[in-house]
């Protein structure tokens, strides 16, 4: 099966509540990058802010349950559900549990643990 990935664009933090506000004040005051919260209804994600990074997006989650900082990214491919399929017969399973997004979409974990969001590629065409 050939199933071709891309890094996406975004990368999502995941900061603990108690260390949420210092870590934008970092981004914002100290880098001065550009940063703007963002409107989110999400069961898991209390606040979000996007932050410019070159030709990247870093979103800024406040997670009220986490104990310490996790790095998400996102990973695209043509096709979801091939994709979804090539990677089960390497051993890796989706883990949609842990976080709520459309159903054209699957989370994933390298063997360290990173998650990644694996979608479609806005550039290609069906």
């Amino acid at each position: 099966m050939d199933t071709k990935f891309e890094a996406g664009i975004n990368i999502a933090i995941k900061i603990p509540k108690q260390k949420y506000d210092k870590t934008v004040a970092f981004y914002r005051d100290v880098l001065k990058l550009e940063v703007n919260e963002v409107p989110i209804e999400n069961p898991t994600v209390s606040k979000t802010y996007s932050v410019k990074f070159g030709n990247n997006t870093i979103w800024l989650d406040c997670v009220d349950n986490y104990t310490k900082s996790d790095i998400w990214l996102q990973l695209t491919t043509p096709d979801v559900g091939k994709a979804a399929s090539y990677l089960k017969l390497n051993g890796v399973e989706t883990c949609d549990e842990i976080e709520q997004i459309p159903e054209n979409m699957h989370w994933i974990m390298d063997p360290a643990g990173t998650v990644f969001n694996l979608q479609k590629n806005v550039n290609d065409k069906e």
